[in-house]
């Protein structure tokens, strides 16, 4: 609209013919067409004034025919006409009309258009806009099997094992030295007298004075070890009819009692069973928080008691505990002893004494933990807290990281105690049953 007027304005007059010379208003002198014009034309609001005739299109031409002069600068905006003929009242901003035209236009002719977006702004040298970079997804975690794991964990004590063997028998044929040889390699591996012996011997009668690898051996190694572990390989049973059925745990510092005690509850719990922790270390405060830790992760019922408090009593008050509440299993840590402190390890037997004044079988499992990492004292472990606590079962823990994971089978050779569960890590799932054969393949470094 407001173009269509300016449009207007600017052609007034120019549409009118020009005057025909043969026209009986050509033949008028100067006087008569002043005289006409003062007649028709409409007068200025001041009489006084003498009117001047306006001519929209040369005073348009002039306002548009180039920009203000450096001395116009501070001028008022240029007006133009309001109405269609020349002469009305009021005056328009010529600026505002040609905005309105703009706006017009744009939303007549370039509707669905989007709005112009700024150019991002030039840095100067050294600086650098932040792109957003969409996050990149991890790759889904691999979860390995107990066999891959087990087999990982005891990748030290197999390469050592297998890389000796094999260079041993590197263009030799069997005979007494070669077996001799093997023999005092095996010992050495912490496989145990016994079983070094089965192993030479199983080999002798296949391939004495034959050609003999590196495979020929693994292979019978981890049969002849399956052999001497087979037994000992048991499940824990729970004797249920027994509320709680107390589960003793014992052992030296650093062997990862109250770590074993947490993933054999969450194992206990995760089946439905209701359990109940006891604090028994009553020398270690990070060892009655740390249980106290898995007891909520597992949803397990806890009990302890202040730092230095007998540990006999506690062992009185979470039996009873227990039993009220109906637990289905107790599980009490100790607090790490040296099997050759005498006085630690009376305490041990006093609390075995309590716990069997409350129930002549309890406890009804002691379940000793073992350090992989510590070779031949392991096996001297064994012996003493046998005698004293009654040890029913082993746990091996630290598997992983070793090369003297062969301690096992020596003191599976010796004591024939069953062997439970062996740990290979520190997660939750890093603690599984003991399989014999699984074992023999992993430290021999034979496939599954």
């Amino acid at each position: 609209m407001a173009l269509g007027f300016i449009k207007k304005v600017f052609t007034f007059g120019k549409d009118k013919a020009p005057a025909d010379a043969s026209s009986p208003e050509a033949e008028l002198s100067a006087e008569e067409k002043a005289a006409i014009a003062s007649e028709t034309e409409p007068h200025s609001r001041e009489e006084n004034l003498p009117l001047s005739p306006v001519d929209p299109v040369a005073q348009a031409e002039m306002e548009t025919a180039g920009g203000p002069s450096d001395d116009d600068e501070d001028a008022e905006p240029e007006l133009i006409p309001s109405g269609e003929a020349p002469g009305e009242l009021g005056m328009v901003p010529l600026s505002l009309l040609q905005a309105e035209a703009e706006a017009e236009e744009g939303s007549d002719g370039e509707q669905g258009q989007s709005p112009s977006v700024p150019a991002e702004p030039v840095l100067p040298k050294g600086f650098a806009t932040r792109k957003e970079v969409a996050p990149v997804e991890a790759a889904p975690e691999v979860k390995l099997s107990w066999f891959q794991r087990l087999r990982q964990g005891l990748s030290r004590t197999s390469a050592q094992l297998t890389g000796q063997i094999t260079a041993l028998f590197t263009k030799r044929k069997l005979d007494e030295a070669t077996l001799e040889e093997l023999e005092d390699l095996l010992i050495q591996a912490d496989l145990g007298v016994e079983t070094a012996m089965r192993i030479a011997d199983t080999l002798s009668s296949e391939r004495y004075g034959k050609d003999v690898t590196g495979e020929d051996v693994s292979r019978i190694m981890s049969a002849e070890i399956t052999k001497v572990l087979a037994p000992v390989a048991k499940p824990l049973e729970l004797d249920l009819s027994h509320k709680p059925h107390v589960i003793l745990v014992v052992g030296v510092n650093g062997t990862g009692k109250t770590t074993t005690i947490g993933k054999l509850a969450a194992k206990l719990s995760g089946s439905g069973l209701k359990v109940m922790l006891a604090a028994g270390d009553t020398f270690r405060a990070a060892a009655i928080e740390q249980l106290k830790i898995w007891a909520d992760r597992t949803g397990s019922d806890f009990i302890g008691t202040k730092l230095g408090a007998d540990a006999a009593g506690l062992a009185y008050d979470a039996f009873e505990q227990a039993r009220a509440r109906k637990s289905d299993v107790l599980i009490i840590d100790t607090a790490g002893r040296l099997q050759n402190k005498a006085e630690l390890m009376s305490e041990l037997e006093k609390i075995v004494r309590v716990l069997g004044k409350l129930d002549p079988d309890a406890p009804h499992t002691v379940l000793q933990t073992l350090d992989a990492t510590t070779g031949q004292n392991a096996m001297n472990q064994v012996e003493i807290f046998r005698n004293v606590a009654g040890v029913s079962g082993l746990i091996m823990t630290k598997l992983d990281g070793t090369a003297r994971g062969g301690i096992l089978v020596a003191i599976a050779a010796k004591h024939k105690l069953p062997v439970y569960f062996i740990g290979v890590g520190e997660g939750i799932d890093d603690l599984e049953p003991f399989e014999a054969q699984d074992f023999a393949h992993a430290i021999a470094g034979v496939a599954h």
